[in-house]
């Protein structure tokens, strides 16, 4: 078994890896080529020439103003991230918290190391019409494993943008259906306004988010996101009602009062929304929130927030879709952050991509369309995509992943809070779960200052919202990790006037 895996990776060329002997009881195969002891950069800057030949080539054809550098994902292993100009950097962003095992985990590797999984990949099906002998298989055994408590119906879809717009459809079609009643069917007045977009076959329906979430790019899922105006300029919208996200105040222990009255405050805003919006002829027929509003700034509200917005949705007959696209796949230390909450019931909807490979939407039997077309596409999803989760899953089971979070995640925080305290008039609001963490600075001016001095130091950052760094690292980060990327941080901070 070991010389038919070795020879494998060989083939990769991947090198040798580390196997666990019978002295060994725990391995973690965290990588398949050894890691690096830290950071090396080669390059007088970053990007380094061959970065800026290849964007320019790229920039011949398509916009790429946004490119950072070109990685050479052969080189790169674990959690370092090598570029084309040989520098190797500790990645604490990971492709936008996209990759739970990091770079080139031998398991990964292996999946379609077989005919049949190679057959998988080449022969994509259009899922909604011809699926796969063992579709209903990989559901129940991948999928369903990893589902919300309660949620046992699966959509599958490409991306978290495409699941938001697909779930927001279901909500819509369940909330007409129960105004309809279970057996009304659509009139002929519905089926032909509907082709001309006017009511009532397109009725005046809204969902209600917040100030700051983040749900996609696409037109519907814009309606909805609030968190920069590049996003969402140039695009006609519909008017939908946006609530106030807590801003909370930190140390949270500190602030305990004043933070509950802020959960009170914004609370109350959602149940006027709703109401007004009745009032409007426009009624809300469900809520999206992100549990910890990413892209916005990493914003966090209080478990009795979500518990009471939950309650408020039960009260008004509307649901609850909670977008863990960001969150989901166990990077604040459970698997789903809306775990941490202890909600009364399960949310109506969750959504998922980014860490578990493919898009799509857990929901209740409620939500599930009576006629067919209504939630459908040419892909609806991706089978290659769920043999990479499979091994994902596997892995963060086998290797108690979940638990490296918490260790890594708990070195993390508490190298940020103390960076607080050492550099007061620097950074501030230490905040996160497991390692889904992030800290704010005075100004968003500094904040680029210190993402660029991080960079040139070996470690790959980005920012959220208006002056926040946010830290996504892999699952298989490791409390040595921890303390290499704590280190530089404290370095630059140190050279900062």
């Amino acid at each position: 078994m070991y010389r038919t895996f070795a020879n494998m990776l060989k083939c990769f060329g991947l090198g040798k890896i580390k196997l666990a002997t019978k002295t060994s009881s725990y391995v973690k195969y965290f990588t398949s080529l050894p890691e690096p002891k830290e950071p090396t950069i080669m390059s007088s800057s970053i990007p380094g020439p061959k970065s800026l030949e290849l964007k320019k080539k790229l920039n011949s054809m398509q916009l790429s103003d946004a490119v950072k550098f070109f990685v050479d994902y052969e080189s790169s292993t674990g959690n370092y991230l090598c570029d084309v100009d040989g520098n190797v950097m500790l990645d604490l962003f990971m492709q936008i918290s996209t990759m739970p095992l990091g770079y080139n985990h031998p398991r990964l590797l292996g999946v379609f190391n077989n005919a049949k999984n190679v057959k998988t990949l080449v022969n994509r099906p259009a899922l909604g019409f011809f699926p796969g002998k063992d579709w209903p298989v990989k559901l129940e055994n991948i999928l369903k494993r990893i589902a919300p408590k309660g949620l046992d119906n699966i959509t599958t879809m490409m991306c978290g943008a495409c699941a938001n717009e697909h779930a927001y459809k279901n909500i819509f079609i369940t909330y007409m259906r129960k105004k309809r009643g279970e057996d009304g069917c659509f009139t002929e007045e519905e089926i032909e306004s509907s082709l001309r977009n006017l009511p009532p076959g397109a009725p005046n329906l809204s969902l209600l988010s917040f100030c700051g979430g983040f749900h996609g790019r696409t037109m519907g899922a814009l309606i909805t996101t609030h968190s920069k105006y590049i996003h969402k300029i140039d695009f006609p919208s519909l008017v939908w009602p946006v609530a106030p996200f807590p801003k909370y105040k930190y140390p949270l222990e500190e602030n305990a009062s004043c933070n509950e009255e802020e959960d009170k405050k914004c609370l109350t805003r959602v149940e006027e929304l709703i109401e007004e919006y009745c009032k409007k002829e426009r009624p809300v027929a469900g809520v999206i929130v992100e549990p910890i509003q990413s892209e916005g700034g990493d914003n966090h509200a209080s478990p009795e927030f979500f518990q009471q917005l939950q309650c408020i949705c039960k009260k008004n007959g509307i649901s609850l879709l909670l977008d863990e696209v960001q969150t989901g796949g166990g990077c604040t230390g459970k698997f789903w952050c809306h775990e941490h909450f202890n909600l009364s019931s399960p949310p109506d909807v969750v959504t998922f991509s980014k860490k578990l490979q493919l898009g799509g939407f857990f929901h209740t039997t409620d939500f599930r369309p009576r006629e067919t077309f209504r939630i459908f596409n040419t892909w609806m999803g991706d089978p290659a995509k769920v043999l990479l989760l499979e091994a994902i899953v596997n892995v963060i089971k086998e290797d108690k992943l979940l638990d490296q979070v918490e260790k890594s995640g708990k070195v993390l925080k508490s190298g940020l809070l103390q960076s607080e305290k050492e550099y007061p008039h620097l950074v501030n609001s230490a905040r996160g779960r497991g390692t889904f963490l992030a800290i704010n600075f005075e100004t968003s001016e500094l904040r680029a200052t210190v993402i660029e001095k991080l960079k040139k130091l070996g470690i790959n950052v980005s920012g959220c919202g208006e002056n926040a760094i946010r830290l996504r690292p892999a699952l298989i980060f490791e409390e040595k990790h921890a303390n290499i990327f704590l280190d530089r941080f404290r370095k630059v901070l140190s050279e900062i006037k």
